[in-house]
């Protein structure tokens, strides 16, 4: 063996995912389809029964979603599927709307074929989920819009900032899509999004991007308000 082929063989990974990444990603796929919800406690022996596997894989896997910022670790609770706070949501929409705003202005400026068919695809997928009212297909589909949206303005810096901003803010997205008024308006905003790439127009873009966001902001952080008034009436 040459000394090339030799190097080759001694850093060579072979790519087969560990139990604890394939936990991960069952407990990051429940989260983010909201069957494990904001706030619910994860007890290792009852996730360990569930998904049959040993303790340790479990506390390996929990503390890669807490480095994700999708689990936290309260005391003497332990982990809980992470809330969002007001400031903190509004820290995640300004830099949302700045890095999306960009995003739109780039996809419209290479007006690639292919990611303008694969955003107006996501799109009618997200209007016929809407339609039925089914609420795992509206958060499917909007992960498919932004994956595109993001992935067609080809910066990788972009995309590695924006994916866990996306993390987080599901959290927030599976209970405000619950609301028929904000699923029809947001259906609106992705639209005009869509028709600016597909025309080339990086200002409307990057505005059409820009706007969504910013009406995505006002929605959640009334969430989290009433929320927040809910709980303070509980606890009197």
């Amino acid at each position: 063996m040459d000394r090339r082929a030799e190097l080759h063989a001694t850093l060579r990974i072979e790519d087969v995912p560990t139990v604890r990444a394939m936990v991960a990603r069952k407990l990051r796929e429940a989260i983010m389809s909201g069957t494990l919800k904001p706030g619910q406690r994860l007890v290792e022996r009852e996730l360990c029964e569930m998904m049959g596997v040993s303790r340790p894989s479990i506390r390996e896997a929990l503390r890669l979603l807490e480095a994700d910022g999708l689990v936290n670790t309260v005391p003497h609770r332990g982990p809980v599927v992470s809330t969002i706070s007001l400031e903190e949501a509004r820290q995640l929409y300004a830099a949302r709307a700045v890095l999306e705003g960009f995003a739109g202005r780039e996809c419209a400026r290479l007006h690639d074929d292919e990611v303008v068919r694969r955003i107006g695809g996501a799109l009618s997928r997200l209007k016929a989920a809407a339609a039925r009212q089914d609420l795992a297909g509206c958060l499917e589909a909007k992960t498919a819009f932004y994956a595109a949206l993001i992935g067609g303005c080809r910066n990788s810096f972009i995309e590695r900032m924006l994916k866990p901003l996306h993390d987080r803010i599901t959290l927030l997205r599976i209970t405000s899509m619950s609301q028929p008024k904000r699923i029809n308006k947001s259906l609106r905003e992705v639209t005009a999004i869509w028709r600016a790439i597909q025309s080339g127009d990086e200002d409307l873009a990057e505005q059409c991007c820009v706007d969504h966001v910013k009406a995505a902001a006002i929605a959640a952080l009334d969430m989290i308000e009433r929320s927040r008034a809910k709980e303070d009436v509980s606890a009197e």
